[in-house]
């Protein structure tokens, strides 16, 4: 009897050592189940932008709101991050960071999305997400998408966003910047600049009340602008002479036109004095700017 019994543990002892596999990556099971607290292994790579936008959404920071999807689950928390678990017991589930919080995209003076930026590689370029909030009964992360490799869409509903004025830009700023808007506008209608120059104003004001992030400079774009022209012939030099001169005529009788008269002073300076105000042209102009409103508080 003893015999037979030592026969047989030799045989699962043999059988078991030809089935082993070495494993040469560290086993995260623990690290990945959906059970346990996922804190600790999200490593950001940089730090959440100061809360901005229409004050009345404000009061979503410090929450949470859960998405799931087959076997993925998603989190939002306003003006904070975007995760990803993978709610599986594989010993290599993901969990990750889709996107912490960066700047708002603003189009046609209205808050259109939350832009979520700097998540975790993917390849050469990091996940980043963009949220897009709509009208709902309550606070819900709605659907998610990945629209392009790395680059995801979420629909976040709230009953904050319902009022039609809710979004709006421009009853979110201090006074002194809807007075450059105002400004900027009026050049733009008196064709005193042009469109991509109404632009630029607004993203300055835009990125001074923290809502959109200053672009940094890489090395590679700096070699990309277009380097200062030198003219190689006199004939060049006239011709570009002759489309100045054609120029500076054309903003002269932009200025005739508004009542605007020009004086010029030696051969260099000019002084631009207002002759007639647009008030006393007897010309109003009036443009939504939207209101708080009353939201609806649930």
């Amino acid at each position: 009897m003893a015999a037979w019994l030592w026969l047989l543990l030799c045989y699962v002892y043999n059988a078991a050592s030809s089935k082993m596999k070495i494993v040469e990556e560290p086993n995260t099971f623990g690290l990945n189940n959906p059970f346990l607290s996922q804190t600790n292994r999200l490593q950001p790579k940089t730090d959440p932008s100061p809360v901005s936008g229409p004050p009345h959404l404000f009061r979503l920071a410090g929450k949470c709101f859960s998405f799931v999807e087959l076997t993925y689950k998603y989190e939002f928390c306003p003006f904070h991050n975007v995760t990803q678990h993978e709610q599986t017991f594989r010993w290599n589930a993901y969990s990750g960071i889709l996107g912490i919080w960066h700047e708002w995209e603003i189009g046609n003076n209205t808050f259109t999305g939350m832009w979520m930026r700097s998540g975790d590689s993917c390849g050469n370029m990091n996940r980043q997400t963009k949220v897009n909030l709509v009208c709902g009964k309550r606070n819900k992360l709605a659907a998610v998408s990945e629209p392009s490799t790395c680059v995801y869409s979420m629909t976040f509903e709230t009953p904050l966003v319902c009022h039609p004025h809710s979004l709006l830009v421009y009853p979110t700023l201090r006074e002194e910047m809807r007075i450059r808007w105002d400004e900027a506008e009026q050049s733009l209608y008196d064709e005193l600049i042009t469109e991509q120059g109404y632009k630029k104003r607004l993203q300055d004001i835009f990125r001074e009340a923290g809502y959109l992030k200053k672009t940094v400079e890489t090395e590679s774009d700096v070699k990309q602008k277009p380097q200062s022209k030198r003219f190689e012939t006199l004939e060049e030099c006239s011709r570009s002479h002759r489309n100045l001169s054609e120029e500076i005529k054309r903003l002269q009788g932009i200025l005739e036109r508004h009542s605007i008269s020009y004086h010029k002073n030696g051969s260099t300076n000019t002084n631009l004095q207002p002759a007639v105000t647009a008030t006393q042209r007897g010309e109003e102009r009036y443009h939504l700017r939207g209101d708080t409103g009353h939201r609806d508080e649930h």
